[in-house]
Parts: structure tokens; C-alpha cells; sequence
């Protein structure tokens, strides 16, 4: 039973949540309430009910202490020496709203975040799920450099709700075993800068048509969502599903565990594009290798061709907005 299986010896680590009483935190906060390597689980956001939330999470029969924190003269202290901070905040989708379109609303949540931790927890690994993340991964790199405290190796985009839709769709397609799937999905996390690289998954075999339409699905899933709950909310289950999964994945290398590789948003020179997604090895620094993305297909290679010019446009727009 999960929440009965913990190993003593791993379970050592302060996580920080920032947008915890939200769609996406509340779910991600329980997730992280089960997970073994968390000690401590400070969840923060300016709705009055986080303490609430907290609270709620605390009653599961789990080991990690829980807290609650709420308004911006409490977000020191839930951030204070913070081992993870996974950061979900903002304004989530709206029907017909691009992940582009978030960010005049989201670009000064994450910023201002990024300003506590600078004193908070300067050297925590930080995950990004605030969209969109092709924007603000970068405002979170340029605020910690502008306070001496940025290494690349700790910044991390959440892009793993890209690979949880891609296992889950090629799957169904191919009549795999999903818990066998790791298909690697590079580029970044909006739309048709997202790739999935369906040529690489072992066994697979795909007709034209197949690989046109599932890449579109892959890339548009949460579009998918947003019209299945008809204005009632956007992707926060599965995100917050593949949020846990990133940072439980991370917590693991960085408690020693060999060989863990993962996709992410990370900075690198893959590409002409400051951050790109594609395949990291972690460890106990974090991002401690930014592996190639291998041979590409003619559609992923054209489909590459045209998203980098995409994401260093909208790296470029979160630069520009936190050197104002």
C-alpha cells in the first residue's frame, strides 16, 4: 500500500509548494504527501484557505509534517530552506486562451516568487509548472541572476505532462503496455513547439497519418481538456500528476539513485534556443547532464526547424520582462 511503504533512510527532504491551494496544487500537494524522501511539505499561496489545505493534506497518515502558509509576508518562511520548490502558481487556461496568453497575468507571479527565493532557499531545485513555461523558466533564471544565485542545473521546466500524454496516447495506439513507455518528447511546452519523437519508441510502428495526428493530440491535449470540462477548469490532474512524478524522479538522483534520466526544460546548447526540453540526466546537482535527442525522423526534424525560432521568441519575451 503506498502510503504504508516508506523507507526511513530516504526520507530526508523539505518540499515547498507555491500555488497550493490551486487546481493543480491541491492534488500535487497530496501526491507529495505520499511521497517517502518528504520530510517537511510547506504549502504557500495568497488564498486564505492554504492553511485549510494544509490541514486537510496533515490528516493523511503519511510521515511528513504539513504547514500552511498564506500572503505574501508568510512566503519567506514557506520557503525558507526548502530542499524543492515546485511552483505551480498563476492563472490557469481559459477556453480559447493560449499558454501565451498567460503571460502578462503570470509573468509577475513568477517573478515575484523568484524574488523570495533568493533569500529563502537560494540553492533548492526549482520546478517550474507556471505557464507559460517557455517564458517563465527564463524570468526565473534572469531574477536569480540578478542576485549572483543562478545555476543552470537547478532550474527545471516541467515539461513531463508532454511525455505522461505521449506514453498514455501511443500506448492506446499501438496496444502497448503504458508502464513500459518512455517516449522522449524535446522542444518546449506549448503547442507546436512541443515533440514527441515517436521514432524512437521501440516496437512501434506508426502510418503517416498516425504520426501526424497523434503529435497533434500530444501537443493539444490541453486544449482537449479545457473543452471537455466545457470552461470548468483546464489540464490539473494530470499535471498534477506529472508533477509529483518530475520531482519524485529528482528527489531519487539526488538521493543517489543511479541512472535517472528525464525529460525537462532546461538551459543548454542543443540548439540555438536558450532552453530546450529533451532528455536530463539527474542527480544529486541537479540537471547533471543534458543529453542529445539522437536521430529525428524528416516530420521531426521539419517540426524542429520550426520550433526553435518559437522558443527563442518567447525566451526572449521573459528576458526582456525581468530586465525592466
Amino acid at each position: 500500500v503506498l502510503f504504508r511503504s516508506f523507507n526511513t533512510a530516504v526520507r530526508n527532504y523539505r518540499v515547498g509548494v507555491v500555488g497550493a491551494s490551486g487546481g493543480i496544487g491541491q492534488p500535487l500537494s497530496l501526491l507529495l504527501k505520499l511521497d517517502q524522501r518528504v520530510t517537511d511539505l510547506s504549502l504557500y499561496d495568497v488564498a486564505p484557505v492554504t492553511p485549510g489545505v494544509a490541514a486537510d493534506i496533515g490528516h493523511v497518515c503519511t510521515p511528513a509534517k504539513t504547514a500552511g502558509y498564506v500572503g505574501q509576508d508568510q512566503m519567506h518562511a514557506a520557503l525558507k530552506d526548502c530542499d524543492v520548490v515546485v511552483i505551480p502558481a498563476g492563472v490557469p487556461r481559459k477556453p480559447g486562451m493560449t499558454r501565451d496568453d498567460l503571460f502578462t497575468m503570470n509573468a509577475s507571479i513568477v517573478q515575484g516568487i523568484a524574488e523570495a527565493c533568493v533569500t529563502a532557499c537560494p540553492k533548492a531545485m526549482f520546478l517550474i509548472i507556471s505557464n507559460p513555461v517557455n517564458s517563465t523558466v527564463p524570468i526565473f533564471a534572469e531574477t536569480l541572476k540578478k542576485h549572483g544565485v543562478y545555476d543552470k542545473k537547478r532550474l527545471f521546466g516541467v515539461t513531463s505532462l508532454d511525455v505522461v500524454r505521449a506514453n498514455t496516447f501511443i500506448a492506446e495506439n499501438q496496444g502497448m503496455d503504458v508502464n513500459t513507455m518512455a517516449v522522449p518528447v524535446i522542444g518546449g511546452h506549448a503547442g507546436t513547439t512541443i515533440l514527441p519523437l515517436l521514432s524512437q519508441v521501440p516496437g512501434a510502428s506508426f502510418s503517416d497519418e498516425d504520426t501526424k495526428a497523434l503529435t497533434h493530440r500530444i501537443q493539444f491535449g490541453g486544449d482537449e481538456v479545457v473543452a471537455a470540462k466545457a470552461g470548468g477548469g483546464s489540464a490539473t490532474l494530470s499535471m498534477a500528476y506529472a508533477g509529483q512524478f518530475f520531482a519524485s524522479r529528482l528527489m531519487a538522483a539526488m538521493s543517489g539513485e543511479k541512472d535517472v534520466v528525464e525529460c525537462a526544460f532546461v538551459e543548454n546548447d542543443l540548439t540555438s534556443a536558450p532552453f530546450f526540453a529533451t532528455k536530463v540526466k539527474l542527480g544529486p546537482n541537479g540537471a547533471e547532464e543534458v543529453l542529445p535527442y539522437g536521430p529525428l525522423s524528416a516530420f521531426e526534424q521539419e517540426g524542429l526547424d520550426s520550433l526553435v525560432p518559437d522558443l527563442i521568441v518567447q525566451a526572449k519575451k521573459g528576458i526582456e520582462f525581468a530586465n525592466k
